[in-house]
């Protein structure tokens, strides 16, 4: 006899083994009746936990969208299209904004897609013998990031973008993101991104 896991809806691939049981599956259930045939003699027997062990790996999982703080930073950033470079800031600083190749694609007029991404990277910087600032060192890196569902339960709301601050080692850092949202907010008309019109100049 053998031992038979029928794929109906799920993903799950057949198997088939010499095993002297049948099973048959059930999707709409999620219960499997095994099926011993024994001597003519058949026992039945509704198995509801033992098909959710089985059953585990085929089920399709909850996506849960990352809140504030649990985007990770992208290790090569640095290597994506430029969005924004040398925007010198009266702290003394200067930041380069890069853009994920998805972010990339965007034409004048749209909004980004989900799987964007920026990364703001702001350096320590120094005025020269020429009087202008230059970089002496990273300080910070922002992320800012968007999916189906991100950034809904923050507030100030800005859309489907979720935020997440790194010290200069990429170590999280633990930030008042309602500031970073705060910032944002008056950026609807161009996705909550600025320096929106200058990229498409």
């Amino acid at each position: 006899m053998a031992f038979a896991f029928r794929e109906m809806k799920s993903k799950c691939h057949i198997f088939t083994y010499r095993l002297g049981l049948r099973v048959i599956y059930s999707d709409a259930s999620l219960a499997i009746y095994f099926i011993l045939e024994i001597k003519n003699v058949r026992v039945f027997l509704l198995g509801s936990l033992l098909a959710s062990a089985l059953l585990l790996g085929c089920a399709e999982k909850e996506v849960i969208p990352p809140k504030d703080g649990e985007v990770a930073m992208p290790s090569n950033y640095s290597d994506w299209p430029v969005f924004m470079s040398g925007i010198e800031k009266s702290s003394g600083h200067i930041r380069d904004i890069y853009i994920n190749n998805t972010g990339a694609k965007v034409k004048k007029g749209e909004a980004f897609p989900d799987g964007t991404e920026f990364v703001m990277a702001i350096h320590n910087a120094a005025k020269g013998a020429d009087g202008k600032l230059a970089k002496t060192g990273l300080a910070k890196v922002f992320v800012m990031s968007k999916g189906d569902g991100y950034g809904q339960d923050a507030t100030p709301k800005t859309g489907e973008w979720v935020y997440s601050a790194f010290d200069n080692t990429g170590k999280p850092l633990d930030v008042d993101y309602t500031t970073c949202r705060g910032c944002h907010v008056p950026l609807a008309p161009t996705d909550y991104v600025f320096h929106y019109d200058q990229y498409f100049k």
